[in-house]
């Protein structure tokens, strides 16, 4: 690349100047595209079991902690499906770059689903929960592990008051590992209020517990699922989940409180 003069013409004969050094690259070098990779898959049973190759797609991100993630690429083109972490050694012996299938394929459907996700979002805040639930509804049909649509849609029915299809947004949620991972803490905390709030008591208490399976050192799951059993009216499992917390966190003031609370009314 040649650097333009800023103004007038170089004289003749003059020595041209020399080239200024490249600048850097200012957008994120980390590692992110579509790979492509050959799978061996069993066919049959038995004595007719046979192996056949194929060829799969996955969607690969370095993440902040420099680990790459490889994620399947569903029917639709759109990364779906449990993560798997693979090192940059894996990457260069078994995967092949498909920039160009990126480009035309994934990438314009990666940017139609967050813009769909938006207009979901902000509906949701406006209070338009019909708008919403359609929104979510369309990236579900691309998507049906899509978390954020998940969680939005599960709101809007609560929100409604629409319990029973709340509980089939739940059941759906907890079989999804993604859904409590720190990226969505926000949507899940919000989701775990509003499960409260609709006094889904036991609901509540299955979606801690399937949280402090995934995450069994957060003290504030704990004291989540406390709270949750103590409103269902389980105050001895409520007491475990307090004190397990606070072996996790001593200085956990909040589950603490609960506990002197509960004691204070002879509840435990």
């Amino acid at each position: 690349m040649t650097n333009t003069p800023k103004s007038g013409a170089a004289k003749p004969g003059a020595a041209k100047p020399a080239p200024a050094p490249a600048a850097p690259l200012a957008q994120d070098s980390r590692i992110r595209g579509v790979f492509s990779t050959q799978k061996v898959i069993k066919v049959g049973t038995g004595v007719t079991q046979r192996r056949t190759v194929q060829q799969a797609y996955y969607y690969i991100e370095e993440n902040d902690a420099g680990e790459l993630e490889a994620q399947p690429l569903n029917k639709n083109h759109l990364p779906s499906g449990e993560k798997e972490t693979i090192t940059k050694e894996d990457l260069l012996a078994q995967y092949v770059p498909e920039p160009e299938f990126y480009q035309k394929e994934v990438f314009p459907k990666l940017r139609e689903v967050q813009k769909t996700l938006a207009r979901a979002d902000r509906h949701r805040q406006r209070g338009e929960t019909y708008s919403a639930e359609m929104e979510y509804g369309n990236t579900l049909k691309v998507d049906d592990e899509n978390v954020r649509a998940n969680f939005g849609i599960g709101l809007c029915y609560m929100a409604r008051g629409e319990t029973a299809k709340a509980e089939d947004i739940l059941n759906r949620i907890v079989k999804l590992d993604a859904a409590f991972e720190p990226d969505h803490k926000h949507l899940f905390n919000e989701f775990g209020i509003n499960l409260r709030k609709s006094k889904m008591f036991q609901q509540s208490v299955d979606y801690y517990t399937r949280a402090a399976e995934l995450s069994p050192h957060d003290e504030n799951i704990l004291y989540n699922k406390g709270r949750a059993l103590f409103e269902q009216g389980d105050c001895a499992g409520a007491k475990a989940a307090l004190e397990q917390a606070l072996s996790i966190n001593p200085n956990f003031e909040e589950a603490t409180k609960f506990l002197n609370y509960m004691a204070s009314k002879n509840l435990i």
